[in-house]
């Protein structure tokens, strides 16, 4: 196997011409991965917002963006007519700011796409009728090492794919995000639903979900903070997603990967920007045949943060331009991800099944 021919297959899609960006929203994700992931790829931003014109004139001066304003009108008069509005925000003000863009124009928009299905449904409805190109920013599919496996199994090397696992085992400090605080719904809707539709790109839809999210008793002040999913897909497949975010005993045995196994293979990628978050480790790829004596570690060029945010915005703008015959996280798909999340929850709160009553059978 021509594992350089392989990696070098491993390419998020990207517009021949980039269009100018307007970025509706400047905390910490715009400063880390989106503005970084921009200046990266050439992708030009021309103006910032923010309810306060004080950080986003902080982040414009820092990021060489022109133009910084508080007000998304201001902004919208501003924009390009070919602009690419970039919505960054908590989940519940997607609805508020979705009727201010034009009518037609293309927006990526922050993951999760809304608190609750009904607010996702609603943003559905509304990116139609304005007939909006609109994605959902699931950028993990476009990390570089899932890049890499998806070129990997492309090959045929592996079989037959009959096993996917994700398994995060660490300590994230939740504070970080002050409107995660009071969140009704924590782990799942703001961290797994990244994995949920890492799976649904490999899988597709699930025939059902079995999961349960529970509190931490180290952050009792929180929503759940910890999660097993198992998504079905028939017997023959196994398909769980599991995370603790409250492994806090040190890093030798924190943990952040995901696992496929073929009939002809495995591979593993792990997804470092979990372990020690927000400084992070480098992520990483190693694979495995039935023929090689042990596991090979395949170079893997970037991170999930930032090189995968221009994976998403990169997908958007070459679909707007015709450079690509797809879109894969438009909300039209993205909508089947806050589906299988809602169903997640819904099996969490109805509990398992309660064990078989014997005591008649032994009488």
């Amino acid at each position: 196997m021509d594992l350089q021919q392989v990696t070098h297959q491993a390419v998020a899609p990207r517009p021949k011409v980039a269009r100018p960006i307007i970025m509706i929203g400047s905390g910490g994700i715009v400063h880390d991965a989106h503005l970084p992931a921009y200046k990266k790829a050439a992708f030009p931003v021309v103006a910032l917002v923010d309810a306060s014109r004080e950080k986003a004139q902080g982040l414009a001066t820092k990021f060489g963006v022109p133009f910084a304003t508080d007000s998304i009108a201001e902004a919208i008069r501003y924009a390009p007519p070919n602009a690419i509005f970039d919505i960054a925000v908590p989940a519940k003000v997607i609805l508020d700011i979705l009727p201010y863009l034009p009518d037609g124009s293309a927006a990526l928009i922050q993951k999760p796409m809304g608190d609750t299905l009904e607010e996702a449904v609603e943003i559905l409805k509304v990116c139609r009728s304005k007939g909006l190109t609109a994605a959902v920013n699931f950028q993990l599919r476009w990390a570089p090492n899932m890049l890499t496996a998806q070129a990997l199994y492309a090959t045929g090397a592996l079989g037959e794919l009959h096993d996917m696992e994700v398994k995060v085992s660490v300590h994230t400090p939740w504070e970080l995000w002050s409107f995660l605080s009071t969140a009704p719904r924590l782990e799942i809707l703001y961290h797994s639903i990244h994995y949920v539709d890492l799976v649904r790109s490999w899988f597709g839809n699930p025939l059902t979900v079995y999961a349960k999210t529970v509190k931490s008793p180290r952050t009792p002040e929180l929503a759940a903070t910890k999660s097993v999913i198992t998504l079905d897909y028939g017997d023959s497949n196994r398909v769980f997603i599991a995370t603790n975010h409250s492994h806090d005993f040190g890093p030798t045995m924190n943990c952040s990967f995901v696992q496929w196994e073929g009939m002809n293979g495995a591979m593993r990628a792990q997804m470092g920007v979990n372990l020690d978050y927000p400084t992070g480790r480098p992520d990483t790829f190693e694979y495995t045949l039935r023929d090689q004596s042990d596991w090979r570690q395949v170079p893997v060029s970037g991170n999930w943060f930032p090189d995968a945010f221009m994976g998403s915005m990169g997908s958007l703008q070459a679909y707007v331009q015709g450079d690509a015959p797809t879109l894969p996280t438009s909300v039209e798909d993205a909508i089947d991800t806050m589906r299988t999340v809602e169903a997640a929850y819904l099996s969490s709160q109805r509990g398992g099944t309660e064990l078989p009553v014997i005591e008649d059978s032994l009488k």
